[in-house]
């Protein structure tokens, strides 16, 4: 059971929405906090070091990609988002800005605990050791942070369990689909081309200290 400690940020200016998330979530021994724009999200994320952000897209002012992406600049803080967005560019957009999970409306308040539940289970699962992965890069997989040049690089949540999972299993070919389920989880049911997305943005930010391969028509393996 999560301790009180536990707070999540829910930004969503439907208030009969954010109401019954606030509902579930305390059920499941989380503490709600809850915003009605993506301004007061900022001030609570700031304010009470939230363990999780649950956005919607859709807010009045700043939406919720740029409320990810202010997020995404100050820390690794886990984001979900919910949405009425379906379309592949919007899913895509939301993994690029560092979202972690995306939940399109009309959902089931206890399908978002169950994400919840997941991607907080997936960040208390990592191995408490330092992972030297390449002469600069450094994966430091009980604080979550990498390193190059003994410099932090800042990383989005599933970026990150993406390098971590690459990470403890260096050396190894591993396809789209044990990706997805070392990181995602088994019953995640999204476009395997999600890790494409993800290894794209962990290229771009970590550059020639990633010593990561594509090998074609398999997958990724993350040499060492």
């Amino acid at each position: 059971m999560p301790g009180p400690e536990q707070a999540i940020v829910v930004v969503e200016d439907d208030a009969r929405i954010a109401d019954l998330l606030d509902l579930y979530l305390r059920d499941a021994g989380y503490r709600p906090l809850l915003a009605a724009s993506g301004e007061r999200a900022l001030e609570l994320v700031r304010e009470h070091r939230p363990v999780l952000a649950v956005v919607d897209v859709g807010l009045p002012g700043i939406d919720g990609f740029e409320v990810c992406r202010r997020i995404r600049a100050a820390g690794p803080l886990p984001i979900l988002f919910l949405t009425a967005r379906d379309a592949e560019a919007d899913r895509v957009r939301g993994f690029e800005l560092g979202g972690d999970d995306y939940v399109v409306k009309p959902f089931s308040p206890r399908e978002v605990v169950a994400r919840v539940r997941a991607i907080l289970r997936r960040g208390e699962g990592q191995d408490r050791s330092l992972v030297t992965v390449s002469p600069t890069l450094a994966v430091d997989l009980a604080r979550r942070q990498a390193t190059v040049a003994g410099r932090p690089v800042a990383l989005a949540g599933r970026e990150f369990d993406v390098l971590a999972f690459l990470a403890r299993n260096r050396n190894i070919a591993l396809t789209r689909r044990q990706l997805v389920e070392g990181v995602w989880g088994p019953d995640w049911e999204g476009d395997e081309r999600t890790v494409d997305v993800h290894v794209g943005q962990l290229r771009k930010k970590l550059g020639a200290a990633l010593p990561l391969v594509t090998v074609w028509g398999v997958g990724y393996r993350l040499d060492s």
